[in-house]
């Protein structure tokens, strides 16, 4: 038997889900995650698209997207959640890696890396989490440690 968990466990369950539905490109799982609601429009924006309302625009885009990437995988850090009553919010960011196809037959082509902030939004239904709204922005800039003036060096040099 396990033990019970919090609802920030739970949230943090579905939000890892989420991305692990867009992995494995299962689009029925992706179905089964997001609210299903009439009273209640979800929202999407991936990162440099406009904002997506509606169930079916949403998941038709999550479709879309894992139909033409071959290879994706996120490692999400920086997870922070926070619960009030029936609703939660997850900011994290997505390290992702990914990979279209190769000139050959088979293969995988070029892995390419990229930064996304992401905030997703949950709403309680029964015993579940259901996303509500994902916002993705890319990172343009890099982080202050990998920019920033050397150790010892006058930044107005």
């Amino acid at each position: 038997m396990s033990a019970a968990r919090t609802d920030s466990e739970r949230v943090e369950l579905a939000n890892t889900a989420l991305y692990e539905a867009v992995e494995r490109g299962d689009t029925s799982a992706m179905g089964e995650l997001w609210l299903d609601d009439p009273d209640v429009v979800v929202s999407c924006v991936h990162p440099g698209w406009p904002v997506l309302r509606g169930r079916s625009e949403v998941l038709r885009s999550y479709a879309l997207i894992m139909a033409s990437t071959d290879y994706i995988q996120f490692f999400l850090t920086d997870v922070e959640v926070a619960v009030t009553g029936d609703t939660a919010l997850v900011t994290c960011t997505e390290n992702i890696l990914s990979g279209g196809p190769a000139e050959s037959e088979g293969e995988l082509g070029p892995l390419v890396g990229q930064l996304v902030v992401a905030t997703n939004v949950f709403r309680r239904v029964g015993e579940e989490w259901k996303v509500w709204s994902h916002h993705g922005s890319p990172v343009l800039a890099g982080r202050e440690d990998e920019d920033g003036p050397e150790e010892g060096e006058d930044e107005g040099a």
